[in-house]
């Protein structure tokens, strides 16, 4: 039987690479979208055409009250097309940008930031945990931010590395299950993350470009691949681990 991921915010950006490039590993996938269901119909149809199994559930993952109807649905249609209402993985992807000075920032914005950020992740991973089968794996997914500091990124990069702390914590309290937790912090990725600043924006992409290593700016299929790796088996011993996929920005 084939193994099954849940990616988050899966119908567009690093969301959309990551369903595919888990796809191709022969994982089935169940994503989710906020609120453009035609792209996440394409990215089912696309998973469907590699010959996969692909189901596209509507979610906002800031508001935790829709969690526990939203893995009823999740789980019975599970049971319905695969014959069991378990899942192999969980891939915490769901995001927003927010580009502002501390001084600058409001508290709506920062409540926003760490609904979806951090509190989301939370509640969203405590109740996929019955449903994650023995043996599986969580990815959560960081920024570079957290070790590259740019102004208008506080919020942020503290959420995130607020993130990286609980992936440790995960580690240890899910080890007895055999589920391995990491993190996969991106670098500056051209997408439409924040607007597509970083992929529209030539002073921004070149500025970066210039920061990094390997002389460009990221894209969504250098995330991708990363992410599939650490569901398949070759990848078991790696746990508790923050891995970095930014071509070696600002090192």
């Amino acid at each position: 039987m084939n193994k099954v991921a849940l990616v988050t915010g899966g119908s567009r950006g690093l969301g959309r690479n990551m369903s595919l490039a888990l796809a191709k590993k022969g994982i089935d996938i169940v994503l989710t979208y906020n609120s453009n269901q035609e792209a996440a119909n394409d990215v089912v149809a696309e998973i469907q055409s590699l010959g996969q199994k692909a189901f596209a559930f509507q979610l906002d993952t800031s508001n935790i009250r829709l969690f526990d109807g939203f893995f009823k649905r999740v789980t019975e249609h599970l049971q319905e097309q695969t014959g069991r209402s378990t899942f192999d993985y969980l891939v915490n992807n769901a995001g927003t940008a927010l580009y502002a000075l501390a001084s600058d920032t409001t508290e709506e914005q920062m409540d926003n930031i760490f609904n979806i950020h951090y509190k989301g992740v939370f509640f969203l991973t405590q109740k996929a945990l019955p449903f994650i089968n023995d043996g599986g794996g969580i990815i959560n997914i960081s920024s570079g931010l957290t070790r590259i500091i740019m102004p208008g990124s506080s919020v942020y990069g503290s959420i995130k590395t607020a993130v990286e702390s609980l992936t440790l914590y995960l580690a240890k309290e899910l080890g007895a299950r055999k589920i391995r937790v990491n993190v996969v912090a991106p670098g500056a990725i051209e997408t439409d993350f924040g607007g597509g600043r970083t992929r529209d924006n030539k002073e921004i992409n070149s500025h970066i470009a210039a920061l990094t290593a390997l002389g460009r700016v990221g894209l969504p299929e250098d995330i991708g691949g990363v992410v599939a790796f650490l569901c398949t088996p070759d990848a078991y011993w790696i746990n508790g681990q923050r891995i970095e996929v930014s071509g070696g920005q600002s090192i």
